[in-house]
């Protein structure tokens, strides 16, 4: 493989043999959890789409500073902090403009695409 990425391959054993090693706990979801909260992400391969369950058990994460023979860069894998006092209320107030003017478009949309519909049957 390229190195940059690492696979688990039997989950079921992997959650038994190698958790308890090294953590409290031999639950896989909570160890995916804890891989998210460090940044990493599960690959999904497009031709998986996402939606179909693959046929072998290999789950794929990668994180941009995992990457084999650069050790160096591991110390900048880190806990990803997010509290509600680092939200400022101008992020909210941009967030909230954001969505009423999404909500406008779409609206503006489904208007656009109404009209569009209703001249296509009449040109039926």
């Amino acid at each position: 493989q390229s190195g940059s990425s690492f696979h688990v391959f039997d989950q079921g054993q992997f959650a038994k043999e190698v958790l308890p090693k090294y953590f409290k706990h031999s639950n896989m979801a909570s160890f995916v959890r804890q891989l998210n909260m460090y940044g990493f992400r599960k690959v999904v391969h497009i031709e998986q789409g996402g939606l179909v369950k693959p046929e072998k058990d290999d789950t794929e994460f990668q994180h941009p500073y995992f990457i084999r023979g650069q050790e160096h860069l591991l110390e900048n894998i880190k806990r990803k902090v997010t509290s509600v006092s680092n939200i400022k209320n101008e992020d909210i107030k941009v967030r909230q403009d954001n969505v009423t003017k999404l909500l406008t478009d779409i609206q503006v949309m489904k208007g656009k695409q109404e009209s569009m519909d209703s001249k296509l049957v009449a040109m039926k």
